[in-house]
């Protein structure tokens, strides 16, 4: 499966070495070099990183090994908080050579374990990337794939591409919303892994991305429909979507609570409050790729008409170096994926479970008090975190500690303690202070996904709290 020749890689090399190189810059190499994106992207690895083509892939693979147990423990006899026992409810319903839920049997099956992983992911946890939500479209994306025929070494080739991809969004997620998480970053690493494995060039590739992405970015589409290509994922998803609700529906017990009218009027107000914004930004980057009719640019004064063709290469410029940053940011391919979190969020419940550990380290002597002050979207899934940030705070437990987690709100050490649970209106926000004899420890830190903290202020110093943080093996971050 290696590809790359001595020559390849010395090419390479004068790219990447000494610089961050952006997808597109990846991309463009791997149409120079006529080689798959995937290839790109593990020989970059090796360069960086000082391994073999056999140590990447493999290290990449490897990283989805407690995934993918997770992903049998929903599919086997997994019962989520949220989502029931619809995992096993399809794998009872599974035929050789049938799809479940469509008949493309290797979507059908990626479409399932997706499922069961997330199954999983509430039980046990999932090693994050972005967050939680995007390991498992990754993760069941590749067991659908070594049941499927593909040899095992172009499976581990992809997983190292999916992580690629994984990378970027990781690096650009700093608040909560799927759109940077398990749809966005599950759907560009989707296409991306399987328009390379299909025999796709780099370059369909990051056109495959592009119109994958579209129908993620948020609501309204307008007017980012207006550009050539993406509308086309739009429709298509609607149709998908339909036919996958419609099966989850009669074919599970999935736990469906919501009133269609709350979902409806919350679905109006989303849009009312979100469209402004998101316009704005949308018009910003797309603006330069509106297709145009040429009658209706004479109707123009002259000048304005060629504007459009220097903001094009301005924001292309500018994206470029949003990009550079991002993936700069980025860790090593092979230690893409964070440490496990349990709960079913490394956003909602791993970043507040490593800042009450980072506080457990700091602290002395028995905890008498626990003051606890949530965003108000954290605040919101306090019945999925607070339990982890108890077992952090008083027990050092780590986010994957599924078995503490499960029981730590009924243990005598949690109930003799006096807890407060505060809402605070400021975004990203996660506090904790702890009291005991000896004194007290606070923390005030930012939220980020995949299990990361950014931390403001603390109390002996923050000093003290990244020392902690560094010794746990928690990733501090601005």
């Amino acid at each position: 499966m290696n590809l790359l020749s001595e020559q390849n890689l010395a090419r390479l090399a004068t790219e990447v070495r000494d610089r961050t190189a952006t997808l597109g810059e990846l991309v463009a190499l791997g149409e120079e070099l006529k080689l798959p994106l995937s290839q790109i992207v593990v020989g970059e690895a090796m360069i960086r990183e000082g391994k073999t083509y056999e140590q990447i892939t493999d290290e990449c693979f490897a990283a989805f090994a407690h995934n993918l147990r997770a992903l049998e423990h929903g599919l086997e006899k997994g019962n989520s908080f949220v989502l029931g026992t619809v995992a096993t409810d399809l794998a009872k319903q599974g035929k050789e050579g049938k799809g479940v839920l469509i008949d493309d049997v290797l979507i059908d099956r990626a479409l399932v374990y997706t499922l069961a992983a997330e199954v999983g992911n509430h039980e046990i946890g999932l090693s994050p990337c972005a967050g939680t939500g995007d390991s498992c479209p990754y993760t069941g994306l590749l067991k659908a794939l070594m049941e499927t025929g593909v040899a095992p070494e172009q499976v581990r080739l992809t997983s190292a591409l999916i992580l690629k991809v994984g990378s970027i969004f990781r690096a650009g997620k700093v608040t909560t919303g799927c759109n940077m998480e398990g749809y966005g970053a599950g759907s560009a690493a989707t296409a991306a892994a399987l328009t390379d494995l299909r025999g796709g060039t780099a370059a369909q590739v990051a056109k495959a991305m592009v119109i994958a992405i579209s129908p993620t970015l948020g609501v309204p589409c307008t007017p980012r429909v207006i550009t050539r290509g993406l509308c086309s994922t739009h429709i298509g998803s609607a149709i998908l979507g339909g036919n996958l609700a419609a099966n989850l529906v009669l074919k599970t017990t999935l736990p469906v609570d919501i009133d269609i009218d709350v979902m409806l009027a919350m679905a109006a107000r989303i849009h009312r409050e979100a469209a402004p914004s998101i316009t704005t930004v949308n018009v910003k980057y797309m603006k330069p790729y509106f297709k145009k009719r040429e009658q209706v640019e004479a109707l123009l004064e002259p000048g304005l008409a060629d504007r459009d063709t220097a903001l094009g290469a301005s924001v292309l410029g500018e994206s470029r170096e949003e990009m550079r940053r991002m993936m700069a940011a980025s860790r090593p391919l092979t230690k893409t994926l964070g440490e496990v979190v349990v709960g079913g969020s490394s956003i909602a419940v791993g970043s507040p479970t490593n800042m009450a550990r980072i506080a457990n380290a700091l602290k002395q002597g028995p905890i008498t008090r626990l003051e606890i002050e949530l965003t108000r979207d954290l605040y919101s899934r306090r019945s999925i975190n607070v339990p982890a940030i108890l077992m952090g705070a008083v027990f050092g437990s780590h986010t994957s500690d599924g078995e503490m987690y499960a029981k730590v709100m009924d243990m005598p050490e949690v109930r003799a303690i006096d807890i407060s649970l505060k809402e605070l209106a400021e975004p990203e926000v996660q506090r904790i202070r702890i009291t005991t004899e000896q004194g007290s420890v606070w923390l005030d830190s930012r939220n980020r996904g995949g299990a990361r903290v950014a931390i403001v202020d603390a109390e002996p110093s923050r000093d003290a709290a990244v020392a902690a943080a560094r010794k746990l093996g928690i990733q501090v971050v601005d």
